[in-house]
């Protein structure tokens, strides 16, 4: 039986191209050479990873709470909070202003954060906002004084085999670095998100990596790290880190708005399968259009295949869906389709979710 676990402390992963080559190289003595060494890229991406302490008060969900006679009898009230204290990671992604991002599961319920730097330094920190759809939160240290950003990347650019390194504090043994691939792209049903495009990778998590950074060779952020697939509490080499493209849009509006306000064009979406791709690679195919949507005001039909969207490719159906979902309500989005194999350019103005009391007002769905 498969048990998905989310994972409170942080982890980092890198990037490793041919024509990037962030390994530095040191004296082989043996053979009077050089060996290769990523010790020049870890010494600088690891001060924008950051530790979390948090400490709130949590609710217990348990249906004999909420049974009359089971409190009677037992004397228990309706509802039973207990005490949390835990760890967890973060990236530093704007040092001037202190900003933080992390996995919602490893700030909810809490009422109070620490963050503690590599060099050992404490700040407070506030909780500006948190997604649980996407699992990303954005925390905001206090008073920020020497602190180091890593810079967005694009996680769009990754590509299956990619090395990667894993840097988190596995277990509380403090800043550990791991290697690995990328394993996979556009993951999706890991849990109960709605808003899933997981990169898979092995490079080992285990408990205390959730909230850390997926970083390139170039020292940019390209994922924040998020769960694993372990049935025993371990890694087994799976591991899922979220595309920092889409937890930098969810960043930018819970900066601005306080809150994520989810976008819809009103259609359903399947993934491109092989027997109706018509000779493409990936996409990811309108299934329905919903009457007097913007997706119908805009000409789309139902069979269109969406290829690209804003200039960048879309491998699923997922992967689409998150894009419109987390687009600014009232901007235009660019989308390619392919209809019976001829190309088009189609541009769809976003509204927001519930703007009506239609039925496919909601964030467009996917269906299997």
């Amino acid at each position: 039986m498969r048990a998905v676990r989310l994972f409170l402390p942080a982890m980092l992963v890198l990037t490793l191209t041919a024509s990037q080559p962030a390994a530095g190289q040191i004296p082989d003595f043996k053979t009077g050479g050089s060996v290769p060494t990523l010790a020049p890229l870890v010494r600088q991406v690891t001060p924008a990873v950051v530790n979390i302490s948090v400490h709130g008060r949590v609710r217990e969900d348990n249906p004999l709470y909420r049974d009359p006679m089971f409190r009677e009898f037992f004397d228990v009230p309706r509802q039973i909070e207990k005490e949390v204290n835990a760890t967890g990671s973060g990236v530093i992604v704007d040092a001037q202003r202190g900003y933080v991002l992390t996995n919602n599961h490893v700030v909810e319920g809490t009422s109070a954060v620490q963050i503690t730097t590599k060099d050992g330094r404490q700040f407070s920190a506030k909780v500006v906002g948190r997604d649980p759809p996407t699992d990303v939160a954005v925390l905001q240290i206090q008073n920020p004084t020497g602190l180091k950003a890593l810079p967005f990347g694009d996680s769009d650019a990754l590509e299956v085999g990619d090395f990667v390194l894993a840097i988190g504090n596995p277990f509380g043994l403090g800043q550990t670095v791991t290697s690995g691939l990328v394993s996979a792209l556009g993951r999706t049903g890991i849990g109960k998100q709605g808003y899933e495009d997981f990169i898979q990778t092995d490079a080992a998590i285990n408990p205390g990596n959730s909230g850390g950074a997926l970083v390139s060779l170039r020292g940019e952020l390209v994922g924040i790290n998020s769960a694993i697939i372990s049935p025993a509490g371990g890694n087994v080499g799976i591991g899922f880190a979220i595309p920092v493209n889409m937890a930098r849009k969810v960043m930018e509006q819970i900066i601005t708005n306080g809150r994520v306000e989810r976008g819809r064009i009103g259609i359903s979406l399947n993934d491109l399968r092989p027997s109706a791709s018509k000779g493409l690679i990936h996409g990811a195919v309108i299934a329905e259009v919903a009457a007097d949507s913007p997706a119908e005001r805009a000409g789309l039909r139902r069979g269109d295949v969406v290829t690209g969207a804003d200039d960048r490719p879309i491998r699923t159906a997922a992967q689409l869906r998150n894009t419109i979902g987390l687009a600014r309500v009232g901007e235009d989005v660019r989308l390619s389709i392919s209809r019976n194999g001829v190309p088009l350019a189609v541009s769809v103005r976003v509204a927001p979710a519930s703007d009506s009391s239609s039925a496919l007002a909601a964030p467009d769905r996917l269906v299997r």
